[in-house]
Formats: C-alpha cells, sequence, structure tokens
C-alpha cells in the first residue's frame, strides 16, 4: 500500500514538476525540505486537483500512461489560468481612511 501511494506521489511530481521528488532533492542537495515545500501556491492548488482527479481516474480504470497525459493537460490549463488570473494582475483596491 505504500508503495502504491509513493509510486501515485512522484507520478504526479513528474506531470507537475517534471521530475520525482527523489531526482529533485538529488539536485537540490542545499534545501532543506522537499519540492513541495517550495512550490508556489498556485502548484500546490494544483496538485491538490490532480490528486483528486487522479483517484477519479483510477476509478474509471485508466491505466497510468493515460491518467498521466490527462493530468499533464489539466496541469498545464490549470497553471496558465492561475497565471492569467493571478492577485498580481488584479486592479489594486484603494482604501479609504476615516478620520
Amino acid at each position: 500500500m505504500a508503495y502504491t501511494y509513493a509510486n501515485e506521489a512522484d507520478m504526479l511530481n513528474v506531470v507537475l514538476f517534471g521530475k520525482t521528488a527523489k531526482q529533485w532533492k538529488d539536485e537540490n542537495t542545499a534545501v532543506k525540505g522537499n519540492m513541495r515545500d517550495v512550490a508556489t501556491l498556485n502548484q500546490l492548488l494544483v496538485l491538490a486537483n490532480l490528486e483528486s482527479y487522479n483517484a477519479v481516474l483510477i476509478s474509471q480504470g485508466k491505466n497510468q500512461k493515460e491518467r498521466m497525459e490527462l493530468l499533464r493537460q489539466l496541469a498545464v490549463q490549470q497553471l496558465q489560468t492561475l497565471e492569467a488570473v493571478s492577485l498580481n494582475n488584479l486592479p489594486k483596491i484603494e482604501m479609504k481612511v476615516q478620520k
């Protein structure tokens, strides 16, 4: 069971980050923590969505290759959408101070 969970977590890491947790750690030996600790808010949001969608795809009987393709499409679409509506791109709301 633990192996299955780790395998699925690695698959999601590859879909979203392009590498497994071990590959990332080997490349970032000076960084404390793991790749998810340094992920952006948008990446973490998409990762949570990918985890849920992966469970649905598993229940539909999709094999890992099919799931990876569908999950990658979803990840790209969601990241693009989140970047387009980034809080940095929203108009600023001015606060009036009452005296």
